[in-house]
């Protein structure tokens, strides 16, 4: 089973730079978009349901705002678009889709960059995500978990970690959260399979022109609970291909 987490910054832009192409190339059995902004009935069908596969959307309330988008080619055994916290599940963060096997969340976290407001919704959503996550794991239930998490974990993960330290995603209490959140029991697929990897990152500014430079961060995630780990055989970050500010990150089960 290949599944690509990728948040395309814009799902009508991305379509004009090569997505479709993209998908065909890669043949993903499970795609999952963050920030698509953009509801359902603003798109074509080719965009909503490409040719052999499924999609569900969450979308923001507010136009042009977060959203996701989760693309399957086996029927999936139920879906739910949220965690039953409105103010997180209003702004189309959330496809959650059952696999039988495990449960799939495509989740867009939200940024904290932006103000005190938004730095202190973050972690109110970050505390009562891995409590729900705990849950779901106390209950028997398999979890993958990916997509844009707006945080990164290592020193590096991130191009200057001592310029960046105060820095919304990658402040201390932040990067506590995400060794927390593994101790509940998950396993960061790309750092398990690359556990000496350096400098290898998801996203970089367009206003740094950081890509360029590889002055980026790595905050886009494909995580399993433990018990998936040993059906894992690759994970890899796509840093060729291009669309968005961030770019695809793939993975590989049994």
């Amino acid at each position: 089973m290949r599944i690509i987490t990728w948040n395309v910054n814009g799902i009508r832009a991305v379509a004009k730079k090569g997505l479709f192409e993209f998908i065909s190339a890669r043949d993903p059995d499970i795609l999952c978009l963050q920030e698509t902004k953009a509801h359902p009935d603003q798109l074509t069908t080719e965009l909503l349901a490409p040719p052999g596969r499924e999609s569900f959307w969450s979308a923001a309330q507010k136009p042009g705002y977060s959203g996701t988008a989760t693309f399957v080619k086996k029927p999936c055994e139920g879906i739910k678009y949220g965690i039953g916290i409105k103010k997180f599940d209003s702004e189309g963060r959330f496809v959650i889709t059952d696999h039988g096997r495990f449960l799939l969340y495509n989740v867009y976290f939200p940024n904290g960059g932006s103000g005190e407001e938004r730095h202190l919704f973050k972690q109110d959503f970050l505390r009562k995500f891995k409590s729900h996550l705990k849950q779901v794991l106390d209950s028997g239930r398999e979890v993958i978990l990916v997509g844009d998490y707006n945080v990164a974990h290592k020193d590096g993960d991130v191009y200057d970690p001592k310029k960046l330290a105060n820095e919304s995603g990658f402040l201390p209490e932040e990067r506590q959260w995400f060794g927390e959140f593994l101790e509940v029991g998950f396993v960061d697929a790309f750092r398990h399979l690359h556990p000496n990897a350096q400098k290898r990152f998801t996203w970089w500014s367009y206003q740094d022109r950081g890509r360029l430079a590889n002055r980026g961060w790595r905050i886009d995630y494909i995580c399993l609970s433990k018990g998936l780990a040993a059906q894992l055989k690759s994970c890899e970050i796509l840093d060729d291909v291009e669309g968005s500010d961030h770019c695809p990150v793939v993975c590989e089960l049994d």
